[in-house]
C-alpha cells in the first residue's frame, strides 16, 4: 500500500490513475481500432467483388456537359458512346447480362434496350464533385440500370481524358497517430486534474470548503482546456487532426468530447474526496503509532519519577529516625501509609483513570509521608465536595504535583508550605505558594511534562497553569463518570 502522506507515492497514485482514466475516456478508440482491423479486411473483400462485378457491367464514353444547376450528361460522339461488356448478347426483346461467374441473368424487359441505344448518359453532381470533373472531359465510365425509360446514370468514371482514374481514397490521419495524440492529451488533462485535487492535501485541514475550493478550480481548468482539445476534422475529402477552437463552425460543442470531460471530472472530483480519506486513515494509523510509542515512553517516565531512589530513601531516612527515637507507635503508621503509597503507585502505574476520591485518598497518605520529615513545617488543606468523588481523572496526577511542591520551594518554620487542594466546579485545583530554594535540588524535568503528557494521552485535553510571583496553581478539569 502506498505511503500516500509523501510526494513521490502521491505523484505515483496519481500517475497510475490517470493512466487508467485515460484508456477509460479513450476506450472507444480501442474498439475501434480493433473493429477497423476486421473492417478493413472486409472491405479489401468488397472492393475486389466490386471491381470483379464492374468488368462485366456496360460502359459509356462520351464527353461531360454541364448544366448551370451543377449536374451534366455525357454525350456521345456520333450517337455511338455505349460499350457492351462481355458475356452480354443483345437480342430483338430483351438482353441478358451475365455475371462473373458466367452464369446468366434474368432476361430483360425490351423497354430496357436502350442501355445500348441511347447517347446520353446522366451525371449526378456528387460524382462531379468526387472526381472533380470538369466541363468538356471525354469520360469512360460504368452505368447504372435505369429506371423506366429514363436515362442511364454514371456510376463512377474509369477514365478522364485517356487517363486512367484511380479509386477514390479518403485522406484522414493515421489511426496509429491519432489514437497516441488522443492518448497523451487525455492523460496529460487526467495527470494535472488528478494532482489539483491532491496538492499540498493535508488531512487535518480537510474541510468542506477547501475541497470545493480545488472542485472549483479542477472544473476551471476542463474548461479552459476544452478548446484546445484535439478531434479530427471532417472534410469532405479529407480529414485531418486539429484544435476544437480551429473548427470552422457555428457550435463549438462536441458531446462526445463533452461526455469524456465529464468523466474527467467527476472521477478527480470523486479520487481528491477518497484521496482525503485515506489519507486521513494513514494519518489515523501513523499517529495511532506514534501515541502507542509515546504512551510506553510516558509509562516508564511516570514509573521513573513515582518511585525515584531519592523519595524511596528519604522514606527509610523517616523510618530510621522514627526507629530511633523509639516512637513504635508512628513508625507503625509511617510503614503503613508507606506501604499503602508503594501498593498504590504499583496497582494504578497500568490504569488511566481513578476516581478523585481514590486519588485524594492516596495524597493524604502521600502526604503524611513527608510530614514526618518536616514536622510542624508541612501543611494540606483539603476541601473536596463529595458529590465529585466518584469523577474521574488520570491516575497518579496529585503524587507529582505533591512531590514539586516539597521538592522545589523552602519549608521551615518560619516559611512553612500550605499546599491547598479543593474543587471548584467540576474543577480540581492544586495550589502552593512559591518559595524557590537558595540551592535548587537537580530535577530531570520529567515530573510536570510527564503528567501533562499522561492529561494529553488519557483525558484528551490539557491542564491549565497559572503561575505568579506568589503562587503556583492548577486546573485540573474533571471527566463525568461513565455511569453518571
Amino acid at each position: 500500500m502506498l505511503n500516500l502522506n509523501t510526494r513521490r507515492s502521491t505523484y505515483i497514485a496519481n500517475t497510475l490513475a490517470a493512466i487508467v482514466l485515460t484508456l477509460i475516456v479513450n476506450f472507444s478508440y480501442l474498439i475501434s481500432m480493433i473493429v477497423d482491423e476486421r473492417e478493413r479486411d472486409r472491405e479489401m473483400y468488397r472492393q475486389e467483388r466490386q471491381e470483379e462485378r464492374e468488368r462485366y457491367r456496360p460502359q459509356f464514353e462520351g464527353t461531360l456537359h454541364l448544366s448551370p444547376d451543377g449536374y451534366g450528361y455525357l454525350i456521345a460522339e456520333n450517337g455511338d458512346g455505349f460499350i457492351m461488356p462481355p458475356g452480354w448478347e443483345v437480342h430483338d426483346n430483351y438482353d441478358a447480362e451475365r455475371n462473373h461467374d458466367g452464369d446468366t441473368a434474368s432476361p430483360r424487359d425490351h423497354h430496357e434496350q436502350h442501355w445500348f441505344n441511347t447517347d446520353s448518359v446522366f451525371v449526378n453532381q456528387a460524382a462531379i464533385f468526387i472526381y472533380n470533373l470538369q466541363d468538356g472531359d471525354q469520360i469512360l465510365g460504368t452505368l447504372n440500370r435505369p429506371r423506366g425509360n429514363a436515362n442511364p446514370s454514371l456510376d463512377r468514371p474509369l477514365r478522364k481524358n485517356g487517363e486512367d482514374i484511380a479509386p477514390v481514397v479518403y485522406d484522414r490521419p493515421n489511426r496509429n497517430e491519432e489514437f497516441v495524440i488522443q492518448l497523451l492529451f487525455y492523460f496529460c488533462l487526467s495527470l494535472i486534474a488528478l494532482t489539483v485535487m491532491t496538492f499540498r492535501f493535508d488531512a487535518n485541514n480537510f474541510t468542506v470548503r477547501r475541497y470545493s475550493l480545488r472542485c472549483a478550480l479542477t472544473l476551471l481548468f476542463i474548461a479552459c482546456c476544452y478548446m484546445f482539445t484535439p478531434v479530427v476534422d471532417w472534410g469532405p475529402r479529407s480529414s485531418e487532426i486539429t484544435m476544437i477552437m480551429q473548427l470552422d463552425r457555428d457550435n463549438p460543442l462536441d458531446w462526445m468530447v463533452v461526455s469524456k470531460y465529464l468523466i474527467v471530472l467527476i472521477v478527480a472530483f470523486l479520487y481528491g474526496r477518497i484521496y482525503g480519506m485515506l489519507l486521513k486513515q494513514q494519518q489515523i494509523q501513523i499517529e495511532n503509532e506514534h501515541l502507542r510509542t509515546e504512551n510506553l515512553q510516558t509509562r516508564y517516565n511516570m514509573l521513573l519519577g513515582q518511585i525515584s531512589p531519592h523519595f524511596f530513601f528519604n522514606s527509610l531516612n523517616s523510618l530510621s529516625m522514627l526507629v530511633r527515637e523509639k516512637s513504635d507507635e508512628k513508625a507503625l503508621a509511617y510503614i503503613d501509609q508507606l506501604s499503602y503509597t508503594f501498593r498504590y503507585i504499583i496497582q494504578n502505574g497500568q490504569n488511566t483513570l481513578s476516581t478523585l476520591e481514590e486519588e485524594i485518598e492516596f495524597a493524604r497518605a502521600y502526604g503524611e509521608l513527608f510530614k514526618v520529615r518536616y514536622a510542624d513545617k508541612l501543611f494540606f488543606d483539603i476541601e473536596i465536595d463529595p458529590e465529585l468523588n466518584s469523577w474521574m481523572l488520570p491516575a497518579l496526577t496529585l503524587q507529582p504535583l505533591i512531590g514539586n511542591a516539597v521538592k522545589h520551594n523552602t519549608i521551615t518554620r518560619k516559611m512553612p508550605l500550605n499546599v491547598k487542594i479543593y474543587t471548584e466546579g467540576t474543577t480540581l485545583i492544586v495550589s502552593n505558594r512559591k518559595a524557590p530554594k537558595i540551592e535548587a535540588e537537580p530535577s530531570t524535568g520529567i515530573g510536570l511534562e510527564n503528567l501533562r503528557n499522561r492529561w494529553l494521552l488519557i483525558a484528551g485535553e490539557e491542564f491549565k497553569i497559572v503561575e505568579s510571583d506568589e503562587f503556583f496553581t492548577i486546573h485540573l478539569p474533571l471527566q463525568r463518570p461513565k455511569n453518571g
